[in-house]
């Protein structure tokens, strides 16, 4: 019994440290954010008029959403293909990262240049460099899709793969270039764990196979969530998604216009929101009591 109440007090301990980091954000939010978001809000309800005097609402209840998810084939389409290549594209970029990490981890002339050299596009994909570059087709490989081989591979897949498949294969580049910020946590990660636990274990005859499967992995489980969760924003929140360069595109429209941009932007990020809770369910730490 005593162990139990210490273990709430200390468990409740943390709970507040982490609840005083989140301070900060929650202050921010509710100065700057909940606002506009509540505005985007009642506009995702409204039909907007743009006019000499101000914007006119007039109210139309949720026939923007239902026109967004019933009769707008092209935002459904792409909302599949995002949440499909989003699945597809956190545990590559996971296992990338966490394979350079390992590598990086250990010892050698040079490391922090290494480390440079792949922090570098997390710099390089910040602003409009990254518009350009996907424009001029560096951040895509499409002679791998177009291949004999690949292709015929695709055609085997159900109609509803082709497309992240395909998105896979000609832009794999572009996924690895997200995996800066993820391999930095994933070192924090590795050098918090003990190395007198590797020591015991090798003492006990465990091959390196057996020591990342049975410490480095089971140490990690928190920081892959981490990553998972940072990872997902980060390719949910990219300029150059389809998603989002859609919704944009709608603002100007002559029918809908601000309003049903409005009601797809907080599909979307329904749409995420969904996402992370999947992903935590999956990932998060199974603590026994």
């Amino acid at each position: 019994m005593g162990k139990s109440e210490s273990r709430r007090r200390l468990r409740l301990r943390e709970n507040l440290q982490g609840y005083r980091f989140l301070l900060p954000w929650i202050i921010g939010f509710a100065l700057f954010t909940a606002a506009p978001l509540a505005q985007t809000f009642q506009y995702s309800l409204s039909n907007v008029k743009v006019a000499v005097t101000g914007i006119e609402l007039a109210a139309i209840g949720w026939q923007n959403y239902t026109r967004a998810l019933f009769t707008d084939p092209t935002f459904v389409q792409l909302l599949i293909e995002y949440l499909i290549e989003t699945a597809i594209s956190v545990p590559i970029i996971l296992i990338f990262s966490l394979i350079i990490a390992l590598f990086l981890n250990v010892p050698f002339w040079g490391r922090s240049i290494f480390r440079t050299i792949f922090f570098l596009p997390v710099v390089i994909t910040s602003g409009p460099v990254i518009g350009e570059l996907v424009a001029q087709g560096a951040t895509s490989a499409p002679q791998v899709a177009s291949s004999a081989a690949v292709a015929a591979f695709v055609a085997q897949l159900p109609a509803l793969l082709h497309e992240p498949v395909q998105y896979l294969l000609t832009s794999f580049i572009l996924i690895l270039w997200f995996s800066g910020v993820q391999i930095l946590i994933y070192l924090a990660g590795l050098q918090k764990i003990d190395r007198f636990v590797y020591e015991a274990a090798a003492v006990d005859g465990a091959s390196a196979w057996e020591m990342f499967w049975k410490i480095t992995l089971p140490s990690l489980t928190t920081t892959t969530l981490i990553n998972a969760l940072y990872t997902v924003i980060t390719l949910s929140h990219f300029s150059e998604n389809k998603v989002i360069k859609y919704i944009a595109a709608r603002i100007y429209d002559v029918e809908g216009g601000i309003g049903y941009a409005s009601a797809m932007a907080f599909l979307y990020s329904l749409a995420l929101i969904v996402l992370l809770v999947a992903t935590f369910m999956v990932l998060r730490p199974r603590v026994k009591d």
